[in-house]
This record gives C-alpha cells, sequence and structure tokens, in this order.
C-alpha cells in the first residue's frame, strides 16, 4: 500500500476480523499478558483472554489456537510503523535523560538514536545508563569529537534506513522541540506529507525566550533561503521534522555539503525539487533552559554563503 495510513486501516481492520474469529471459534487460549504491549494492542489482547475464559475447547485443539494468535500478532506487527528519534548530543547532560523519558512516555513506539559527539561532560555515561532500564528502544552511536550537526543526522539517517524504521525523526536535546509535538509530526506524515517540519514561521512568529535580535536574524534568514531557492517553505532553518523513510533513501546523503544549520536548508530544499510533498505543522519554539546552545556566526556564515551555491546545483536522487 503506498499509503501509510490506508495500510495501517487496512491491517487493523483484518486484525479485528481474526480476533472476532478466535472469540467465536476459538479456545483454552493461555491468557497473555499485558506487559510490553502498546495501547494499540490492549482491545485485541482483552477479547483473547475473553476468549479463553469464555469459549473452552478441548485440548487437543490448543496449538492450533496458538498457531492462530502467533498469526494475528504478526499480522498486527508488520502492520506498526516503525519510528525513531535521532538526538544529536552534544554536553546535553541536564536534559538528555529527560527528554529521553519524555520520548518514551508519549502514545505510540518510539525509539531513540542518540548520536554522541564524545561530549566532555558524561553524557554518553548517561545514555548507557539507560540502555539497560530501555534495551529495545535507546540506541546510540559514539563519535570521537564533536564532527558537526549535518554529519551527525547524516550517520542517523543511515543506519535508520539500514533498520527499515518507517519514519524518521529530527530533535534536539534541549526541550527547545516539545516532545509532546513529536505525534502531530507522525500524524502529518501518517496521512500524506513525505517531510513534516515543526514550524516556527508558518503561523506567525511563535519563538520563546530569544532576544529580539536572534528572532530577526532567523526569521529573515528563512525569508532570504524562500526567495533564494523558491521553496514555499516559511521555516527554512528549522531542526524537528519527520521524514519518511523514502525520502532519506531517495536523496543522496553522501553528495549532502553543508554541515552546520545550513544542512537543514539543504535537505530541505533536496527533497522540494526530488518532487516529495512538505507540509509545515505550527509549534512553538522555547529556547534551551539547560546546557549551552551550539549556534554561532560561522553556522550563519555558512547558511548564507551555501544557499547561493546551493541554488547552483542540481539535485539528483541517489543512484540504485
Amino acid at each position: 500500500f503506498s499509503n501509510g495510513s490506508a495500510k495501517v486501516r487496512f491491517i487493523f481492520k483484518l486484525a479485528n476480523f481474526s480476533a472476532t474469529f478466535l472469540t467465536l471459534f476459538c479456545s483454552k487460549i493461555t491468557p497473555i499478558t499485558h506487559t510490553a504491549l502498546t495501547s494499540k494492542h490492549l482491545h485485541i489482547v482483552t477479547i483473547f483472554n475473553f476468549a479463553a475464559q469464555q469459549f473452552p475447547l478441548p485440548r487437543h485443539i490448543e496449538i492450533e489456537n496458538k498457531i492462530r494468535i502467533f498469526a494475528c500478532f504478526v499480522i498486527i506487527y508488520i502492520g506498526m510503523d516503525r519510528k525513531v528519534v535521532i538526538i544529536p548530543t552534544y554536553n546535553e547532560k541536564e536534559n538528555i535523560e529527560n527528554i529521553i523519558r519524555a520520548v518514551f512516555g508519549l502514545e505510540g513506539e518510539y525509539h531513540i538514536l542518540v548520536i554522541e559527539d564524545g561530549s566532555p561532560d558524561g553524557t554518553a555515561a548517561i545514555v548507557k545508563r539507560l540502555q539497560q532500564e530501555f534495551p529495545e528502544r535507546l540506541h546510540m552511536i559514539e563519535r570521537k569529537g564533536k564532527l558537526g550537526l549535518g554529519t551527525a543526522y547524516i550517520t542517523g539517517f543511515k543506519w535508520a534506513i539500514e533498520q527499515k524504521y518507517d519514519f524518521i525523526f529530527e530533535m534536539d536535546a534541549d526541550f527547545s522541540h516539545n516532545p509532546d509535538d513529536v505525534p502531530r509530526l507522525y500524524k502529518a506524515c501518517a496521512e500524506g506529507a513525505d517531510l513534516a517540519i515543526g514550524s516556527r514561521y508558518c503561523n506567525g512568529i511563535s519563538v520563546i525566550n530569544w532576544p529580539i535580535g536572534r528572532v530577526i536574524m532567523s526569521y529573515y534568514a528563512s525569508v532570504y533561503v524562500r526567495t533564494v531557492l523558491g521553496m514555499k517553505v516559511f521555516d527554512t532553518t528549522a531542526g524537528f521534522k519527520c521524514y519518511r523513510r523514502q525520502v532519506l533513501e531517495t536523496i543522496d546523503l553522501e553528495n549532502v555539503k553543508m554541515k552546520g544549520y545550513g544542512f537543514q536548508i539543504e535537505m530541505k530544499y533536496s527533497t522540494h525539487k526530488l518532487g516529495f510533498k512538505i507540509q509545515e505543522v505550527p509549534i512553538i519554539f522555547v529556547d534551551r533552559k539547560e546546557g549551552t546552545s551550539k549556534m554561532s556566526s560561522g553556522i550563519f556564515g555558512e547558511a548564507f554563503w551555501g544557499v547561493m551555491m546551493l541554488k547552483a546545483r542540481k539535485i539528483k536522487p541517489r543512484k540504485a
């Protein structure tokens, strides 16, 4: 199915039909625990357990019923969208545990990949401790030294593609991106967008705790990018995003040139030029309360001159 939401609807109809079938004809099912199941499964589990109590059949049929249950759960698993949030870190010990717990507290099965650039403050040690608590959902790639935002995300994208995640998110560790907005970005992509952007500027200016000079610089930087590149995106430098995997598989990641915040512009422009659908989702951006900002004049300089060079380049899809 090309449409993700249509696929999910079909799978759950099939799963519900299977559950109804089990309720009517199955039997003596060993009760299934709710542990580690998402809320989407619970109504089906309830039906299974009800069937186990109300519709006992002879013991020789038990194995057949268990096979049916297993098949039903396979159907559900295949239909679930796999989602991973990529979080680059450098000296984020004040924020990293809280942001991880906030993402894992969301409804739905979100995984996290931390790209750790050798933080001297012990960020990696905190993530490793949390991996003992979330062994299946929390992943980390450690790199030697501060190698840049763009290369961090490229590393994460390649890993996520290899792991066959369906939806791949970019998110800061410092809570300037509200974790509660993650499901809104996912919803936009599940309903048809190829790239959903958490946008500060698509509905006026929605920024809190920034100096007025930085607000003006950021806003008019997006105006400049939009004018030069002809992209109908209000927040061209936004770093809170959700991609469908097909977008990242199509972009030639090896040929992405910009390394800092210009990377965010280049990725949006590549998505636009390759014909994918971009949707902006309004958010409120709140400047970090803990830790130190990584913003610098050099980052803006790279983005300014990089846009000129980007306009002159021909964007081609990755060779198969």
